[in-house]
């Protein structure tokens, strides 16, 4: 019997590194996913197999059922899984306790580099597949916030909150009428969030500033206008380029652009967004950013 699996990807809105601390961060849940389908298979082990977003094996390998390690030890996405694997085996001894052959295939609908959750929805498929705690799978794992998670598991705009080591969110309901006006572009590299995190945490940052974050965050419930929400995105930008000691993406490669361009995740990667017109995305076409999806086409749900 095949058993399948769905988690969203994930975009934050605010709170980027300041939601380590516990800051209120938006967390917006994506259109864009990552599928796994299980099935009994007459081989031995486990056959895994990762397709992208056109259908095509990015990666392929077999697991001992034992062990679960993989036949190449040394690659690093076998690693990864291999890992994630005894760690949900490790919170029920009863996951794949069966000596039998399993058929494992992993699907993205959006590319790899776009970075919006291929871990997270993997540990979240899994922990659905091992029926475990999916935070605490990756506490174990991998480690961070867990914003991605909650998002994996959301269908609308959540607030998140990592308090004392535990997660809290909850639905946002956002009553933005200009999301016509607002864009994701990608800015075609992947930065490594793990680096970024590193650097923020040999920063330092006082409760002032955390606490501002969270206040930007919760004024975002009862935004009514773009101007509005363009004022708490640039005050967003200057306190986080303030800790981090990074200039914004606008000033860095953006400066002459006439709206708001904010920063989501790690600075310096994957996808920005930026207010404006369709026509203003000319903009950065120009520049050679061909990627770009309106606010509706993203996000899981509208805001209302």
């Amino acid at each position: 019997m095949k058993k399948t699996f769905y988690s969203n990807g994930k975009l934050l809105l605010t709170g980027e590194y300041v939601v380590l601390d516990g800051a209120t961060a938006m967390a917006i849940p994506t259109k864009y996913g990552q599928s796994l389908e299980v099935e009994i298979s007459e081989k031995e082990g486990i056959h895994w197999i990762s397709l992208d977003e056109k259908g095509m094996i990015w990666f392929e390998d077999y697991f001992d059922l034992k062990k679960l390690e993989a036949s190449n030890t040394r690659n690093n996405i076998a690693k990864t899984i291999s890992k994630i694997l005894l760690e949900a085996k490790k919170m029920n001894s009863n996951f794949l306790s069966e000596d039998q052959g399993i058929q494992a295939v992993t699907k993205m609908d959006f590319p790899r580099d776009w970075g919006l959750g291929s871990s997270s929805t993997l540990i979240n498929n899994i922990a659905q597949w091992a029926n475990v705690d999916a935070f605490e799978l990756l506490k174990n794992s991998f480690g961070g916030s867990g914003y991605d998670i909650a998002a994996a598991q959301s269908d609308s705009p959540i607030l998140y909150e990592l308090k004392n080591g535990t997660q809290k969110f909850r639905k946002a309901h956002l009553p933005w009428d200009f999301t016509d006006s607002l864009f994701f572009i990608h800015l075609n590299q992947k930065q490594d969030s793990k680096e970024g995190i590193e650097r923020y945490k040999n920063t330092s940052k006082s409760k002032k500033s955390l606490q501002r974050i969270s206040d930007i965050t919760n004024k975002l419930l009862l935004c009514y206008s773009l101007s509005d929400f363009e004022k708490l995105m640039n005050a967003h930008e200057e306190i986080i380029s303030k800790i981090i000691k990074l200039p914004t993406i606008k000033e860095q490669f953006f400066s002459d652009y006439p709206s708001i361009i904010k920063s989501l995740g790690a600075w310096g990667g994957d996808f920005v967004l930026a207010s404006g017109s369709e026509s203003d995305m000319g903009y950065f076409r120009k520049k050679g950013f061909e990627t770009i999806i309106s606010f509706s086409k993203m996000i899981k749900k509208t805001p209302y």
